[in-house]
């Protein structure tokens, strides 16, 4: 029998760069099945149900690190809430209400300047500042996305239209990255308990818009798919995900994080490969090269202060 320093989640709590892999890909598997089932799921009832649910399955594991870590989360309380609200509520909420009305290249597209974002909230507030080799790794990175979105034809980029479910999944980016760059200075608890407290809480801001979607009979349809989209986004992209970008972040940082937010649009479009029967192209390769080499540069310096 291996010993607790030696067991599989141990040595996976102890890979930044395993973790934030995983989260992207469990995100874009998000992106794509929320594209999928507009109009068929109600975005703010899919968000809070979404919450709802992965919440009652941390709170058994999470109940006595929560109590045990109160008074340092009810020191922090203003915090917490600001967290829950960008990272859960309005982060998640305004991204699936935007895919209402944008299609998942725009979205993808969209999520890639989500490392930029990230690195202007962590000037602006906390005097944090890109490195040069972090911010060339960004750019190179950012570089790939947009070989892959546009299929390797930059004359493409002209005949992408941008409409109001743009504007709000860049308000949705621009929200997560204000939680990514606030999570250094999160309280110092056990990791169930900060992500179920904020996914809580989460859930209750979001409580009052899906009551106002049932009460106009915007209302969830009880088949197969809304069940399997339920179950989907409750585990890969809610709990595993954030338990993934959480630790990842207190393990090497939040401008070294988010560069791996760019492998959100490269899983993205391997899953129109795997699932959809699209050809994989040199674009792809390229792309993907051009991203990994980007990853690699910038999360493995050290940022600056002002």
């Amino acid at each position: 029998m291996s010993s607790p320093s030696r067991s599989p989640v141990r040595w996976l709590n102890n890979q930044p760069y395993l973790l934030l892999s995983l989260t992207s890909l469990f995100w874009a598997g998000n992106i794509v099945l929320a594209r999928y089932v507009a109009g068929h799921v109600p975005p703010m009832t899919l968000s809070c149900v979404r919450w709802i649910g992965a919440f009652a399955m941390l709170l058994p594991f999470a109940w006595p690190h929560l109590k045990q870590d109160w008074p340092a989360l009810r020191a922090k309380l203003p915090l917490m809430l600001v967290l829950s609200a960008t990272g859960f509520a309005f982060n998640n909420a305004i991204s699936y209400w935007a895919l209402q009305y944008t299609e998942a290249l725009n979205a993808l597209l969209i999520q890639s300047s989500g490392p930029l974002f990230v690195a202007l909230w962590s000037l602006v507030l906390f005097g944090v500042r890109l490195t040069p080799a972090q911010l060339f790794g960004i750019i190179l990175s950012l570089s790939g996305v947009l070989v892959i979105i546009l299929r390797g034809d930059l004359a493409a980029l002209a005949s992408i239209h941008f409409n109001r479910g743009d504007l709000m999944f860049g308000a949705a980016v621009l929200s997560f990255g204000l939680y990514s760059a606030l999570m250094p200075y999160r309280p110092k608890t056990h990791q169930l308990s900060l992500i179920t407290f904020t996914i809580g809480c989460g859930a209750v801001l979001l409580l009052p818009f899906a009551i106002w979607e049932f009460f106009h009979g915007i209302r969830l349809k009880p088949d197969a798919l809304t069940a399997v989209t339920m179950l989907y986004v409750m585990i890969f992209p809610s709990v595993l995900a954030y338990l993934f970008f959480n630790r990842g972040i207190a393990l090497i940082g939040p401008n070294r994080s988010a560069p791996f937010l760019h492998l959100v649009p490269v899983f993205g479009s391997a899953m129109a490969i795997l699932l959809l029967g699209e050809r994989l192209k040199l674009f792809h390769l390229t792309g993907y090269a051009l991203v990994l080499a980007g990853i690699i540069i910038a999360s493995r310096q050290a940022s600056a202060r002002v």
